[in-house]
């Protein structure tokens, strides 16, 4: 082969070769930080891995993660946030208002990828389209979709008379809350509060659901632990924030699908921050997807008849 042709060979060897592969810098141990609600097993979290291990971050090999779960750990947050700074991580992974705040007050610096309900309702950023300071990632919906969460389960549940929202109370603003008491109270129905802070909390909160009443939010920060079996065994229908859940044996849930979600935005970001992009230069992400997912498995369970009109409405039906 002449030299031309050897050089031409090379370019074109170049070209096929993994992309993420030339981007790492070679000899380095990337290390990330992870505050998280759920178990680094969540189908949601495997997708984050896959997404790293596709662009060249491998475990193991060039690739270091410290891994903190404080779903039954809340009061740990800020004791975890200082641990994954002292270890002097490349990026920080955090769910949840809380978790993100113990780490933006733990550092400046770091780039901090978070993922909650409201990033700009919550005051983590000043902007979605270039957030200020350290910290940047996705923001869904969750509080903006509460009251289609609440017109769902109404008509889901024809004759329901009274509701309780199981809610964070240290991140849920009282004038949101409000809005959905006035929003049930136009359809005849009464709203009442469940104010939640740990997981572990959970439990008893159900219990004062108990009387006919419905809950219907799960918040971020009990969203990968609470036992759904729970609520059927109180006969409380409930709806979450996810599709995904209602898969996993909730009675409904409406949101963004939060495995395709952590997948095609959260993956990506975290890649991106890895390979050196500022938090400053990665607009705040937001999902555009939609779901309803009905589980009438559980709804047998309940002994609850879905109307066909609202099962015709569905994305996705669970027989």
């Amino acid at each position: 082969m002449r030299r031309r042709e050897f050089v031409i060979a090379l370019g074109i060897a170049g070209l096929l070769w993994p992309v993420g592969l030339q981007a790492q810098e070679a000899g380095r141990t990337y290390r990330i930080g992870f505050l998280s609600a759920g178990p680094r097993s969540a189908p949601y979290w495997l997708e984050v891995f896959d997404d790293l291990q596709q662009a060249g971050f491998v475990e193991g090999q060039n690739l270091t993660v410290d891994w903190h779960q404080y779903g039954s750990h809340v009061d740990l947050i800020s004791q975890f946030a200082a641990e994954v700074v002292k270890a002097k991580v490349d990026v920080i992974v955090a769910t949840g208002d809380t978790a993100i705040r113990a780490v933006q007050q733990a550092t400046t610096t770091i780039p901090i990828l978070g993922s909650t309900d409201d990033m700009i309702g919550s005051g983590l950023v000043n902007s979605l389209a270039r957030p200020d300071g350290n910290t940047t990632g996705t923001s869904i919906f969750a509080a903006g979709l509460d009251g289609k969460r609440q017109e769902l389960l109404i008509e889901a549940v024809p004759g329901i008379r009274h509701m309780a929202a199981l809610v964070d109370s240290k991140t849920t603003a009282s004038s949101r809350l409000l809005s959905l008491q006035q929003a049930a109270r136009s359809h005849g129905v009464e709203l009442s509060v469940q104010p939640v802070i740990k997981s572990e909390e959970i439990p008893a909160a159900l219990g004062g659901c108990r009387s006919n009443k419905r809950f219907i939010l799960a918040r971020s920060l009990w969203g990968s632990t609470v036992d759904y079996s729970t609520g059927r065994r109180m006969r409380l229908p409930a709806i979450y924030q996810f599709p995904d859940v209602a898969e996993e044996g909730g009675f409904l849930g409406y949101g963004p699908r939060v495995t395709q979600m952590y997948k095609e935005l959260v993956g990506p970001m975290l890649v991106k921050l890895l390979r050196g992009t500022k938090p400053i230069d990665l607009p705040i992400e937001q999902p555009t997807k939609f779901e309803l997912v009905v589980n009438l498995k559980t709804a047998n369970a309940l002994a609850l008849e879905v109307p066909e009109s609202f099962l015709a409405r569905a994305d996705k039906v669970i027989e």
